[in-house]
């Protein structure tokens, strides 16, 4: 399937097919002429993949170098970047050459990050192999790494030239690391497709992430989700908000548990069900809702809550949230499945959200 993301300025298609892996070579030199390109993915893809892409890349004519780097949300920081900037910088790269990200989604933020900085910016391409990656993060051009204070604190927009996505490459995921995924596919259903919500329903986690049936399907239709925003709303002023519906407190729980004790995905499922069970009391979500994403969340293997439950510190984290303006934050709540809606709050009103 071909998903076209029609931005006025940077129009790119995502490619979302089984085996499509096997053709990256032929799928880089349709997008760009001959020319240096920096590999950027950790340590643990690489080991599945990136000697794979390497041949392919080699063959079509390009000039390739790998920067790998250590694996996890921790490695997502200034310090990395920094070092793939060097990378650059030795292997010779000039603004008509590339970075081609090849991981899951903290390979996609940094390596996108380290494009759109490095010589003021330089093109590249997205293959995500993550589940969050696929659905999430490699569209939309949002680029960033962590600082102390926040996830994401210091980013840029900037789109690919293409994204490349094969469903086969979830199988090398860890149970864990793929269920994480599901926290986004359910989210997307949540904002906006009323009938991946239904598929989600029929649906087994053993049908999906054990035997594959529908995967192909529903990694597109939230990645339509993503398109559609993306393009009504390419800097995240209006609509996209929609897809912070679980991220707000989301990212505060990532934070505070410290990155990668808790996935993205498993903070985005209990920032969902934290957010609608206050959001339910108050009147602004139907009754029952949260009950809803709850079990779906539960039946995905994802978590509802975590401990230490500390609101003082999940509140100074969210203090630095991207979505703050002065002292007011747009949260966001879902008054029907397949609906979303900005709910925009007095920052200290959050403090009712945290409460367990």
């Amino acid at each position: 399937m071909r998903i076209k993301v029609n931005l006025p300025h940077q129009p790119y298609e995502v490619w979302v097919e089984k085996g499509a892996l096997d053709q990256v070579g032929q799928w880089v030199a349709a997008q760009w002429q001959p020319q240096k390109i920096v590999l950027i993915s950790d340590d643990k893809i690489s080991a599945f993949y990136s000697q794979k892409v390497l041949n392919a890349l080699s063959n079509v004519g390009f000039e390739v170098a790998l920067f790998e780097f250590p694996a996890g949300e921790a490695s997502k920081n200034l310090t990395t970047a920094e070092q793939a900037w060097d990378f650059c910088a030795h292997f010779g790269l000039t603004r008509s050459d590339g970075i081609l990200a090849l991981g899951g989604g903290v390979t996609g933020d940094l390596a996108a990050f380290v494009a759109s900085t490095y010589m003021r910016g330089i093109h590249f391409l997205q293959i995500p192999t993550s589940l969050t990656a696929q659905v999430d993060s490699s569209i939309g051009g949002k680029t960033g790494i962590n600082s102390r204070m926040a996830k994401n604190m210091i980013g840029t927009f900037a789109q690919p030239d293409g994204v490349l996505i094969d469903p086969n490459v979830l199988k090398t995921l860890g149970d864990r690391e793929l269920r994480e995924g599901m926290g986004e596919v359910i989210k997307c259903a949540l904002i906006a497709d009323k009938a991946l919500w239904e598929l989600l329903t029929d649906l087994s986690a053993e049908d999906l992430l054990k035997k594959w049936q529908h995967i192909d399907e529903i990694i597109a239709r939230s990645c339509e989700v993503k398109r559609k925003v993306v393009v009504d709303d390419e800097l995240d002023n209006g609509v996209r908000l929609y897809l912070n519906f679980g991220h707000t407190i989301g990212h505060a729980i990532e934070a505070t548990a410290g990155y990668g004790k808790v996935m993205h995905g498993e903070a985005v499922a209990i920032g969902m069900v934290q957010i609608s069970q206050v959001a339910e009391e108050k009147g602004l979500m139907p009754e029952g809702i949260t009950l809803q994403i709850q079990q779906m969340v539960q039946k995905f293997g994802l978590p509802t809550t975590y401990e230490p439950w500390d609101e003082t510190a999940l509140y100074a984290a969210l203090t630095h949230d991207k979505k703050a303006r002065g002292k007011r934050i747009k949260t966001i709540i879902v008054p029907e499945i397949g609906q979303a809606k900005v709910n925009e709050i007095a920052l200290e009103e959050m403090k009712t959200y945290l409460k367990k």
